[in-house]
């Protein structure tokens, strides 16, 4: 007959390897915060420069998260930092 522990032991280390790899599993299938669909292109920017300037910032949270799958904390920080691009000094 085999020992009561090491039965036990072992159950409890399968089941504990088992759950780590379902959970290795989802986080790699749906990673928090990756780009979704298009990303973030030129044309994202424009609208969310748009959509800043007439002061609707939560519609621009909103665009960004449909486009790219961004958190909503995450893509409240990108739009409050999304800047029209500097310009250069003719030369």
């Amino acid at each position: 007959m085999s020992n009561p522990i090491v039965l036990l032991l072992t159950a409890i280390t399968t089941t504990v390897i088992i759950s780590l790899i379902v959970l290795t599993v989802r986080i790699t299938q749906h990673p928090r915060n990756t780009l979704l669909g298009g990303g973030i292109t030129p044309e994202l920017i424009e609208q969310i420069l748009h959509l800043k300037t007439t002061d609707q910032f939560d519609q621009a949270v909103f665009l960004v998260r449909g486009q790219t799958g961004m958190s909503h904390r995450t893509a409240a920080r990108f739009v409050r930092k999304t800047r029209p691009p500097q310009q250069q000094p003719p030369h």
